[in-house]
């Protein structure tokens, strides 16, 4: 079959399952229904705590990623890759680090009462903003260095000898680096704050604290009110493809990487390098001291795991296997800028309504609770479609350019084509883009919130209802375990990428 009526396929097939369930779910509530003033609040909270964590990410990550580019020291390397950690943790182990450390009786707190000040409050916008600013300022800041790093030597060593003054140098070498990458970067951080639902549920901290995915959830579960749904899905969709192709607009195809590794010589760095410093032990501190009490927390709960909690594990890794087989299988057909576009439909609907959708759509023929799990793996694979496609285009794209004419001279067949170059070439970006999307569904936590049983559940959701509970300590231990299973399925799928890869 010619790769252009795959691809045709694998887009109608996408549209179907993001645009289909939306028309199910209006259908079954008879059309749209009014959005109310807490729907509205909803709208204007999501804007703003999205506007208010997009721009902390992106702000941060300037002195961070400069720091990083300017330095060098021992570990230097594990520290740039361990910025990659909080992108692909877990949402609800993040939560629970973050807590540890910002919450009513973490270490912050307990700091601030030996010393008589008062106590920080976790809960609210504040609490909102600093999880996705944990989550987010390293992908700032991974997308600015590498920039930083491409500049050439030629030009620090011109502004060497030209004697430029730090502020001369910030604004003819650095400032239009920045201007170039940061509009990007806070675009798309944008979009992924739009959707944010379990860092609202856990850190909201009430009606003044809804998102509009936390909203659908409420009118979804509590209510059962589908039309409302419907229009606040509407209302998310319009604000997620706004947002995604202003992303794309603006955005000059950074990948996921780190760059080239090196240290760029600096000649001004000398009198700065302990604000440098400062800025990057506070980064460091900031992203992994959450990481580590997880650890340390969770250690003491793993022996406390139940049957329960194991079995909930096996569904999370079967869910994550299959999302990324799924994923993969729509993004080698759709690896072009007008496949990334169409993903952006995928990302911006919102999962609670696409797992409803497909419930109502599943409903006629078999028990939809009985499906819970090949649902959640479904939508968790659409969620991550963006993602996937964000790392393989640029790679598709420039392996066509490069040899297209060859394969055009050669005859080559579209399976020749695909099983002799365009995999083999791929394999690098393939297997980081399915470690992504392992780690990503591992820790989801949308749809099986919904409509999951006792039977059918995932670690997330398993971790959530411990919490719920006042299971602290098995909280924890499963906390751990998903932790230590999301990183374990990336590291696998990544390093079997770049295994033996083609280059």
């Amino acid at each position: 079959m010619a790769p252009r009526v795959v691809a045709i396929i694998a887009g109608l097939a996408l549209a179907l399952l993001t645009l289909g369930p939306v028309a199910a779910v209006l259908a079954r509530a008879n059309g749209l229904a009014a959005l109310g003033a807490g729907d509205y609040q909803a709208i204007r909270f999501t804007l703003w705590q999205a506007f208010l964590s997009a721009g902390t990410s992106v702000l941060l990550a300037v002195p961070l990623a400069r720091a990083l580019a300017r330095q060098n020291f021992r570990g230097r390397g594990l520290l740039i890759s361990l910025l990659g950690a909080p992108f692909i943790l877990p949402v609800i182990v993040a939560i629970l680090g973050l807590l540890a450390v910002f919450g009513q009786s973490g270490i912050l707190n307990q700091l601030l009462g030996a010393i008589g000040l008062p106590k920080l409050d976790v809960y609210g916008l504040h609490g909102v903003v600093l999880a996705h600013v944990f989550f987010n300022l390293p992908l700032a800041t991974r997308m600015l260095l590498q920039a930083w790093l491409a500049i050439p030597d030629e030009r620090f060593r011109l502004a060497a000898s030209l004697g430029l003054g730090r502020w001369a140098y910030f604004k003819i070498l650095e400032w239009p680096l920045v201007v170039r990458i940061l509009p990007g970067a806070f675009a798309i951080i944008f979009v992924i704050c739009l959707t944010s639902f379990a860092v609202a549920l856990t850190l909201g901290g009430g009606p003044r604290a809804t998102t509009v995915e936390l909203a659908i959830y409420q009118a979804m579960r509590f209510d059962f009110d589908l039309g409302r749904a419907a229009a606040l899905g509407l209302v998310q969709l319009a604000l997620g493809l706004g947002a995604g192709v202003v992303a794309l607009r603006v955005s000059l195809g950074q990948g996921f990487g780190i760059g080239r590794g090196r240290v760029v010589p600096r000649w001004d760095s000398r009198g700065r390098k302990a604000l440098d410093t400062l800025v990057i032990l506070a980064a460091a501190a900031f992203l992994l001291v959450p990481l580590g009490m997880v650890i340390l927390r969770g250690l003491p709960g793993l022996p406390m795991l139940s049957g329960g909690t194991l079995q909930a594990a096996l569904h999370s890794i079967g869910v994550a296997l299959v999302s990324t087989a799924l994923c993969l299988l729509w993004a080698l057909p759709l690896a072009t800028r007008r496949g990334e576009l169409l993903s952006l439909c995928a990302i911006s609907v919102s999962s609670l309504v696409l797992g409803t959708g497909l419930f109502l759509m599943l409903r006629p023929f078999v028990n939809p609770f009985a499906m819970a799990l090949p649902v959640t793996a479904l939508v968790n694979a659409l969620m991550a479609l963006p993602f996937a496609l964000r790392i393989l285009r640029p790679e598709a794209e420039a392996l066509t350019q490069d040899f297209g004419r060859l394969r055009a001279t050669l005859r080559m067949t579209p399976l020749a084509w695909f099983r002799l170059v365009y995999l083999p070439r791929l394999r690098r970006p393939l297997g980081f883009a399915a470690g992504l999307t392992a780690a990503l569904a591992m820790g989801d936590l949308g749809v099986i919130a919904l409509f999951a049983d006792p039977d059918r559940t995932t670690l997330p959701l398993q971790v959530y209802r411990l919490m719920g509970s006042y299971q602290m300590e098995e909280a924890a231990g499963a906390a751990l375990l998903l932790l230590m299973l999301s990183f374990a399925l990336f590291w696998i799928f990544d390093r079997g990428g770049r295994a033996n890869a083609t280059s």
